[in-house]
């Protein structure tokens, strides 16, 4: 079924003959199956902790569909924050949702929908700062994000955050000058899995890292000559899925041949799960079911 959104602001467009989908697949590769396609841009799906609806964005709003894709799109109304980004969390209760705005700030808002209110704190507005969550702790009582400024001389730098989830102080766990992104909490409360280039001998190589959650310890996971992004752990914590880019990628682009790859979470047995034309909103948040069974993604597929 292709049902069509009305756009409310200027974003990025999918091409002519181009449809989004959203796919459900087994943890063993299994079973892949597409619940629902449009021919707009959609993004980033992810379960409520009952199982019973996958979370996207759109256009930046908010919509939920039942992950048998017979019930809705359904609208989650967050007016007057709708100008969201993909980087959308769910609380561990099953009560919350903490979206990245694209004023650069964070917020919460019911499951249900209404008038978000502001997590995040107003800097100094010379470094520009922005907000790009990621992860929610296990206990539910902390975000961490992505903090991205610009310099005086326009260079961009991004460093890995925690904030209290109802609001509170910031804290900085790295200081890099290197790209890093998509910080998660592993479901044990240990660690925060990220993507980083600290390792790469060239522009746009970054590959999956782990913290402890207070920003020592770090340890690289992957080491391919891959690009790989958002690590993301299963409930149960047994296995973590993230999305591996063509070598010589720069950052994580719409529109590529992507493969999303499952390991351990020491970082073995890594193996394929599914390749697809995917990239920017295929799994910028964390997408698997509530028990562990199961991943779903976006795939953006050119008609023949």
């Amino acid at each position: 079924m292709i049902i069509s959104q009305r756009p409310t602001s200027n974003r990025r467009r999918l091409n002519a003959g181009q449809n989004s989908e959203i796919v459900i697949i087994e943890r063993n590769g299994e079973n892949r199956t597409v619940i629902y396609e449009t021919g707009e841009l959609i993004e980033a799906p992810n379960w409520t902790a009952d199982g019973k609806w996958l979370i996207y964005n759109g256009d930046g709003r908010l919509f939920k569909i039942s992950p048998d894709g017979k019930t809705g799109p359904i609208r989650i109304n967050t007016a007057p924050i709708e100008n969201l980004n993909n980087d959308h969390c769910l609380s561990p209760d099953g009560k919350t949702i903490y979206i990245s705005a694209n004023n650069g700030h964070l917020y919460s808002v019911s499951i249900d929908g209404g008038v978000p209110e502001k997590i995040s704190n107003d800097k100094d507005p010379a470094r520009k700062f922005r907000y790009y969550l990621h992860g929610v702790s296990p206990d539910g009582k902390m975000l961490t994000y992505v903090g991205y400024e610009k310099t005086l001389d326009d260079k961009t730098i991004t460093n890995i955050y925690t904030i209290p989830a109802p609001g509170g102080v910031d804290t900085q766990l790295s200081d890099v000058s290197f790209p890093v992104d998509g910080p998660e909490y592993s479901p044990d409360g240990t660690w925060i899995y990220f993507n980083s280039e600290k390792a790469a001998t060239k522009p746009g190589h970054a590959q999956i890292f782990r913290m402890k959650t207070d920003g020592s310890s770090v340890e690289q996971l992957t080491g391919d000559a891959r690009v790989n992004w958002f690590p993301h752990f299963s409930p149960d914590g047994s296995i973590i899925a993230f999305i591996s880019f063509p070598e010589n990628t720069i950052g994580h682009p719409a529109d590529k041949d992507v493969i999303i790859r499952t390991m351990n979470p020491d970082g073995s047995n890594q193996r394929d799960l599914d390749k697809f034309f995917g990239g920017q909103g295929t799994i910028n948040v964390n997408s698997w079911s509530p028990d562990s069974k199961y991943f779903a993604y976006v795939a953006y597929p050119m008609e023949d």
